[in-house]
């Protein structure tokens, strides 16, 4: 299966904070949620991939070229609507139809109605959620091959987002497709997304096929003796409280074929992250 997204050592380095070193892959016919809380170098990675900001070093190979080659082929939604607000949500359309070969003004169209936008409206009329619909009917009317976003689904109700993760599934069912997007919405990625990337202080931390990644992790809630008797192997973090510890357990299975008697609950990625950035280290 061919790479849609090949990134080499790439490194971001800014007076207070430093992205990298990055290596990621995204296959084809893929989804590549993206995590980590906020000022974790998300954006910045996103940014650095498209050449909007320089890298410090390595490289970024989107649909096997240079972004700026690719760039006809790649959709982009940013944490902000980047349209002038002066425009009107038509007035995109006579834009980007000369930006872009590929773009499809019946499409455009279909996803204006479908989103519940009017041509007529002022960008600075519409809300958050309303301006994240138009970026989206905008990167998706010139027919892309790869989406990369960046909090897209922010702002939307239940409704709106859980159709627009239907179009993301329909889109990657084409193999030559993939999505990188990164979102606080952990619960939109565990239904979607096919790896997880977990991003934390600049550093990737954990990149993993998402079912992997949740089967092998789990949560133990026992006493602190409990815990004490615990090969420490298995431990990943701990938080504790007066009357119980709970711990991020690694390799799950093997765990409790080896401790039967504790109990280990599914971990969700909320409860990952909340582990790894809080918990205290085994």
């Amino acid at each position: 299966m061919t790479n849609c997204i090949e990134i080499k050592g790439l490194v971001k380095k800014y007076k207070t904070f430093t992205l990298g070193p990055i290596d990621l892959k995204v296959p084809g016919g893929s989804i590549m949620g993206l995590i980590g809380e906020n000022g974790a170098g998300k954006t910045t990675l996103i940014k650095s991939m498209l050449g909007i900001v320089k890298p410090t070093a390595g490289t970024a190979v989107l649909l096997g070229a240079d972004p700026d080659r690719a760039k006809e082929d790649i959709g982009m939604v940013l944490d902000d609507c980047f349209f002038s607000e002066y425009l009107r949500v038509r007035d995109v359309e006579t834009v980007l139809c000369r930006v872009f070969k590929t773009w499809d003004k019946g499409l455009y169209r279909d996803y204006l109605d479908k989103f519940g936008l009017s041509g007529a409206k002022n960008i600075k009329e519409l809300s958050r959620g309303m301006r994240m619909k138009l970026s989206l009917a905008a990167a998706l009317a010139h027919r892309p091959r790869l989406l990369l976003l960046d909090e897209a689904t922010a702002g939307l109700d239940p409704v709106v987002r859980d159709e627009i993760l239907d179009e993301f599934l329909a889109f990657v069912s084409d193999e030559d497709h993939a999505i990188l997007i990164s979102s606080h919405i952990t619960s939109d990625l565990e239904k979607v997304a096919d790896y997880i990337a977990y991003l934390h202080q600049g550093k990737l931390l954990l990149c993993d096929e998402k079912d992997r990644l949740l089967e092998s992790y789990g949560r133990l809630v026992c006493a602190r003796e409990e815990l004490e008797q615990v090969d420490q192997g298995y431990v990943v973090a701990t938080r504790k409280s007066q009357y119980s510890t709970e711990a991020l357990i690694r390799h799950k299975n093997d765990f409790k074929r080896t401790y039967p008697r504790l109990t280990v609950e599914p971990v969700t990625l909320d409860e990952l992250m909340v582990f790894v950035v809080k918990g205290e280290k085994a």
